[in-house]
C-alpha cells in the first residue's frame, strides 16, 4: 500500500475524499459488511465504501480460495482508489457437528418416543441416525441436551457410551439429513480449527487479511492456538457462540485481539432472553480490556429482501451502539441480500443518529472503565480529560503496533482520534476500531524528535480536516520516538 492508500490519505484533496472524511467525522460506530454473491464486483465493493463500511468480512463458509482471493484483490483496488485503508475479515467455518442421512430424505421426531443416535454410517430412519462425531458420545452424559437444526428440535440423553447415544425427544419435528447438532451443555473435545481451517486459515494469511476469525471458541486454549498460528500475522478475533466460552469470559478475551458476539449460533445454545445480557456483558469485558467488539447476526434480517428495516432491527442497532460496540455487521444482507447498499446506508444513518443524542453520550461516559494499570492506559486516559478540558479538535496518537490507538478508543473521547502509524497493516487493522480513523504515513517520510513530530501531526491534522487554525490537538507519542509499546508522552498544541 505504499503507493496508494497511504499516499492517498496522506495527499487526497478532492471533493470525494473530503465526502469521506466528513462522513467519518460524524460516525465513530463502525460498519462490517460480508461480501458475497450480491457484494462481489468492483462497482459494488467501492459503493458499499462509501456508503460506510469499514471492514470487509470473506465468509469462508461458503466459497472457493479463488473467490476469496479476488475479493481480496478488489478491496485492495478500492482501497487504492478512496486513499484510506480497509480492513479484512477472514471467518473461519469452524467444527461442523451434523447428522447423517436418512432412506427417505428425512423423518419426524415425535415428542415422547425414543430416537437412538450412533456411529452406523447406514442411512437412518425414524427409530435411530447416524452422528458422525464420536468425541460427542465421550463427552455426552445423561440429561445433556442435543440441539438440531438450528435448535428447532431438542433431544434428552437418556444413556450412552462411547459408541451410541438412547434420547428421548422433548421437542419434535421434521429432521432433514445432514443438519447441525449443537450440545449446549458440555465441553467436546474438538479443536476451534478443523483440518478444513487450518488450509483456509494458511490461504488467509498469504492473502495479508488483518484479522483471522475463530468459530465455535470454547476455551482460552483454542485462541492461544490460533495466535500461535498467525505469529502477528494477523489478529485473532474470537466468536462468542458457545456457553462454554462466555463461561471463560474474561480469560478468552485477554488472549483475542478482538471479539465477535455472534448471536446466532449463541441464540442456538442459549434461551434467547439470556443473548442481550450476555450480549451487554462481552461488550462490557471487551472494553474494559481495551479490545475492539463486533455485534454480528440478524441485524438488519429484513433487508435481505426489503429495501427498508423493521423498527424492532433499527432499535437493535441502535441498542448496539448504546451499549458502546466497536463495529456492528452485516451478514447475508450485504452477502447476498437484494439491498446491500442500503443495509450499509441504514447501518450509517442509525449509527450517526444514536452518536448525536445526548443521552449516548452521557452513557459512555458513565461507562468509562477504570484504568487498567498501565503507562499506556493512564496517558491515555489522561489526554480524555485534557481534550475535555481544552475542547481539543482532535486527540493524534502516533503508534506502531495499535495499542497506543486501542487504548484512547477505549476512553470513548468526544472528539475524532486520529492514528499515524508507519505501517500499514497497523492502518488497517485500526479501522475496525471505535473512533479511530487510522493514516499510514509510510516510512518515506520519517519523521525525527519532538517538533518533527509535532509538524506532522498538526500538517495531517489540518489537511485532513480535523482541525483549523486556533484548534487545540492533543498528542500522544512515545519516547524515545519509534520504539514499539512506548506511548508515554502528551503534549497539548494550539495550531
Amino acid at each position: 500500500m505504499t503507493s496508494s492508500p497511504q499516499a492517498a490519505s496522506a495527499h487526497s484533496t478532492g471533493a470525494q475524499g473530503t465526502g469521506v472524511k466528513k462522513e467519518a467525522e460524524q460516525r465513530r460506530t463502525k460498519i462490517v459488511a460480508t461480501l458475497g454473491p450480491a457484494s462481489s464486483t468492483h462497482e459494488m465493493i467501492r459503493t458499499l465504501a462509501l456508503a460506510g463500511a469499514d471492514v470487509f468480512r470473506l465468509n469462508f463458509s461458503h466459497g472457493s480460495h479463488e473467490d476469496h482471493a479476488k475479493r481480496h484483490a478488489t478491496i485492495r483496488d478500492v482501497e487504492a482508489e478512496l486513499g484510506r485503508p480497509l480492513a479484512i475479515l477472514a471467518d473461519m467455518q469452524g467444527p461442523k457437528l451434523r447428522v447423517g442421512t436418512f432412506a427417505d430424505g428425512k423423518v419426524e421426531l415425535i415428542e415422547g418416543a425414543r430416537f437412538r443416535l450412533d456411529l452406523d454410517r447406514t442411512p437412518g430412519d425414524a427409530r435411530r441416525a447416524c452422528l458422525p462425531h464420536p468425541e460427542i458420545m465421550r463427552a455426552a452424559e445423561p440429561g445433556s441436551r442435543l440441539l438440531l437444526d438450528d435448535g428447532k428440535m431438542r433431544l434428552r440423553v437418556v444413556s450412552c457410551d462411547d459408541t451410541h447415544m438412547e434420547t428421548e425427544v422433548e421437542v419434535g419435528g421434521w429432521l432433514s439429513e445432514r443438519k447441525g447438532v449443537n450440545v449446549p451443555d458440555v465441553v467436546l473435545p474438538i479443536p476451534a480449527l478443523t483440518e478444513k481451517d487450518h488450509k483456509d486459515f494458511a490461504f488467509a494469511l498469504d492473502l495479508g487479511v488483518e484479522y483471522v476469525a475463530l468459530s465455535f471458541v470454547q476455551r482460552p486454549e483454542d485462541v492461544q492456538e490460533a495466535k500461535d498460528i498467525a505469529k502477528g500475522r494477523a489478529w485473532i478475533m474470537t466468536k462468542l457462540e458457545k456457553p462454554q466460552a462466555m463461561e471463560r469470559l474474561s480469560d478468552i478475551i485477554a488472549l483475542s485481539d478482538a471479539v465477535m458476539v455472534a448471536r446466532g449460533d449463541l441464540g442456538v445454545e442459549l434461551p434467547a432472553e439470556e443473548v442481550p445480557i450476555e450480549q451487554k456483558r462481552a461488550i462490557r469485558e471487551a472494553r474494559f480490556q481495551g479490545k475492539p467488539v463486533i455485534v454480528a447476526t440478524q441485524m438488519l434480517e429484513s433487508m435481505i429482501t426489503s429495501p427498508t428495516p423493521t423498527r424492532a432491527e433499527v432499535s437493535d442497532v441502535s441498542n448496539a451502539v448504546f451499549d458502546g460496540t466497536d463495529a456492528v455487521m452485516l451478514s447475508a444482507e450485504s452477502a447476498a441480500g437484494k439491498y446491500p447498499r442500503e443495509a450499509v446506508e441504514v447501518m450509517a444513518r442509525v449509527t450517526r443518529r444514536v452518536e448525536n443524542d445526548l443521552e449516548w453520550r452521557m452513557q459512555e461516559e458513565a461507562l468509562r472503565p477504570d484504568s487498567d494499570g498501565t503507562t499506556g492506559g493512564a496517558i491515555a486516559e489522561a489526554a480524555w480529560h485534557v481534550a475535555q478540558s481544552v475542547s481539543a479538535a482532535v486527540i493524534v496518537v502516533y503508534t506502531q503496533s495499535g495499542r497506543g490507538a486501542l487504548q484512547i478508543a477505549r476512553e470513548r473521547a468526544d472528539c475524532p482520534v486520529l492514528a499515524l502509524t508507519p505501517d500499514d497493516e497497523t492502518a488497517r487493522r485500526l479501522n475496525m476500531v471505535w473512533g479511530v480513523r487510522a493514516m499510514s504515513v509510510g516510512q518515506e517520510t520519517p519523521v525525527y524528535g519532538v517538533e518533527g513530530v509535532v509538524d506532522q501531526a498538526v500538517g495531517l491534522a489540518v489537511s485532513e480536516g480535523y482541525a483549523e487554525k486556533g484548534d487545540k490537538l492533543v498528542l500522544l507519542v512515545g519516547l524515545p520516538f519509534g520504539q514499539q509499546g512506548s506511548t508515554n508522552t502528551l503534549r497539548v498544541v494550539t495550531i
